[in-house]
């Protein structure tokens, strides 16, 4: 099968102009948020975009910036059913190819196309460079004009990094964006402001002016046509905390069941992210992204199946990834050939995150003694990595708001049955920065490098933004983890010799 063919067959689902029920306007359309590509991995992408009305998504796709040579692509007919979002998988790319794609809307008239780029991971040992993170928009503290926008996009840009993860809370549908905050020094804080983030999301329609309010930010805009993202979800995609089954008590909320706006959520989610979920075939989120020989990326999903918050010391053990989830994980990683086993969690291991009086909503509780609660998932998995001879295992997260890197061993733990691992934590990108918490002894975890902010809910013009870079060098195999702030800096960098 030649090439022009092969890609074709990653359009799935494309349709032809004059579908039945879509109605093409005479004007120009205009795609409104920028472009996207996502999830990918030796051979295979997603590109996203969104148009301002119905159209036929129309892709091209070359080795070249001048797009000589380009083959062009009909991608999905950009429908009201998905907000006029689509993403288009492709199939049958080159390993280790730079490729630039164009992407524009048809109707009657054609939009302006707009441009990105992303290199497919290489199928023999190469470099490797990403970056991690999450927390966006949190806590009221919105794309401020005064500071630039979401200026971090721009200082990570910079290294050029293959893909980013986005660990979670890439929205706050829970945080309404004014459009201005008064701090407690009389300063003023300005945002950018949408009448879509004015409230907090309950509709599909709500969900979706979610992502649209970030995706303004030209920052944002103009990092994700350079590098391609990959999502998880954790609880701020929904509502602060969230668990399947709960009733919310909250006064601000209309529909005050958490399962229907979750359903919401996802399904924005799925439109508005540029990763393979919501696609035929692809309705998990949790998954995994093999990067060549040196890498396979686990993507956990540890909020849809997730127990109700409380004690979270059942001795039986509670509920984190869920029975299908947790076997998944095992089986992948003891299947994986590559070096390294890169564990993107949405929610760190050995901290402890309360929600109240003795009721937790991760994964540790205060006991310190063996596990109980979530934690059974954890040992379950690590335990498993142990006895099937799973190595190198790097675990990422961020959700706490502040960065720090923790040693988990044996030696210091309740639980024993492991070998030493790391974590590290990352974000926020643009909210409020909190911190530290306090770690559980269960897994033994030591914080070997922390940076807090000076108080609860600092807002980002005073710093405490964060990112984390991993690189792993081809020739010896070493995964360096790199924690940056704001401008770049490097805070903390650990190097991590691959075990024989």
């Amino acid at each position: 099968m030649n090439r022009r063919r092969l890609l074709a067959a990653g359009a799935g689902g494309a349709v032809a102009l004059g579908l039945p029920g879509i109605s093409f306007a005479a004007s120009r359309p205009q795609l409104t948020h920028g472009v996207q590509s996502g999830d990918v991995s030796d051979r295979g992408a997603v590109v996203w975009t969104r148009a301002d009305r119905a159209s036929q998504m129309r892709v091209d796709i070359a080795t070249r910036p001048d797009f000589k040579r380009a083959r062009t692509i009909t991608g999905p007919a950009l429908t009201e059913a998905t907000d006029f979002t689509g993403k288009l998988r492709l199939q049958g790319l080159a390993p280790g190819t730079t490729y630039h794609y164009r992407i524009t809307a048809l109707a009657d008239h054609c939009s302006a196309p707009l441009k990105g780029s992303f290199t497919t991971a290489s199928d023999a040992p190469a470099d490797i460079r990403f970056q991690w993170s999450g927390d966006l928009a949190g806590q009221g503290w919105g794309i401020n004009p005064d500071l630039g926008g979401y200026r971090i996009f721009d200082t990570m840009a910079a290294s050029e990094p293959d893909f980013f993860l986005c660990s979670g809370d890439f929205i706050y549908a829970d945080n309404p964006i004014a459009a201005e905050v008064v701090q407690p020094d009389g300063t003023v804080w300005r945002n950018v402001t949408t009448e879509g983030k004015s409230k907090v999301a309950e509709t599909l329609p709500e969900f979706r002016a979610q992502f649209q309010y970030n995706l303004i930010d030209d920052n944002l805009r103009d990092y994700l046509a350079k590098v391609p993202m990959v999502n998880q979800w954790d609880d701020h995609e929904v509502v602060n905390n969230w668990y399947p089954g709960e009733i919310l008590d909250l006064p601000q909320y209309t529909e005050k069941n958490v399962d229907v706006l979750a359903a919401r959520a996802r399904q924005a989610f799925a439109e508005y992210t540029p990763g393979a979920v919501g696609l035929p075939g692809s309705d998990r989120i949790y998954r995994k992204i093999a990067y060549g020989p040196l890498m396979d990326l686990f993507v956990l999903d540890m909020r849809t199946f997730k127990d109700a918050n409380g004690p979270n010391n059942a001795p039986e053990g509670g509920r984190l990834l869920g029975d299908e989830q947790r076997a998944w994980l095992k089986a992948e990683l003891s299947a994986s050939t590559a070096t390294w086993k890169i564990i993107a969690a949405d929610l760190p291991i050995g901290l402890i995150i309360g929600d109240g009086t003795n009721i937790y909503e991760g994964i540790a509780q205060r006991d310190n003694g063996a596990p109980l609660g979530r934690e059974f998932d954890i040992a379950d998995v690590l335990a498993h990595c142990r006895r099937d001879g799973v190595r190198n295992l790097v675990f990422l997260t961020a959700d706490v708001h502040y960065t720090a890197a923790h040693h988990y061993s044996p030696d210091r733990a309740a639980f024993q049955d492991f070998d030493p691992f790391w974590e590290f934590v990352s974000g926020p990108l643009n909210a409020g920065s909190f911190g530290p918490g306090r770690l559980d002894a269960t897994f033994g975890p030591q914080v070997v490098f922390q940076k807090p902010p000076p108080a609860a809910n600092t807002n980002p013009a005073v710093g405490y933004q964060f990112f984390g870079e991993v690189h792993i060098d081809a020739e010896t195999e070493v995964c360096e983890v790199t924690l940056k702030d704001l401008d770049g800096n490097d805070l903390f960098t650990q190097a991590i010799e691959p075990a024989a």
